[in-house]
């Protein structure tokens, strides 16, 4: 499974959802610009300690990830969808694209891809899950429908 991240600005998140990746053998594909440097200390402190157990790529721009994996399927996570994450069959080689906090995926992304997107049920109250456990409960969801294959 692949984890992109489209322009992150906070290192915790970034950090946290690393950890997540070296916990279940996900790739972490970064896209920049980055809000902070990856040997920025409150991302040392959310999960450079283990940063070497990432599978971590990075791109200038998401035109560039999609044309290196042209064959993969990729989900948007949004809050601007009605179709629910645990509605999608997941392969080992898709990708879940996360935009940055403040402003998530750009509109035209996900005008382009509004098949490929996807949501986590929760209440329209101004604010969405926080960007970490999105990942968490996206990913444990793939894997779990792959029967957690390369996990113990």
């Amino acid at each position: 499974m692949n984890f992109v991240l489209v322009e992150p600005e906070i290192p915790y998140n970034t950090g946290n959802i690393a950890r997540t990746c070296a916990l279940t053998k996900t790739s972490l594909h970064l896209v920049k610009p980055l809000g902070f440097s990856v040997d920025d200390k409150h991302l040392k402190r959310a999960g450079l300690d283990y940063w070497h157990l990432v599978d971590i790529h990075y791109y200038d721009s998401f035109g560039e990830l999609q044309a290196k994996f042209p064959e993969s399927n990729f989900y948007f996570a949004t809050t601007k969808t009605t179709q629910s994450y645990d509605a999608v069959q997941y392969q080992a080689d898709d990708f879940i694209v996360f935009g940055k906090e403040t402003k998530g995926l750009p509109q035209s992304l996900l005008d382009e891809n509004k098949e490929h997107c996807i949501r986590i049920p929760m209440l329209n109250i101004g604010r969405s899950l926080n960007l970490s456990n999105s990942a968490a409960i996206i990913i444990y969801e793939a894997l779990r429908q792959q029967g957690f294959d390369s996990l113990v």
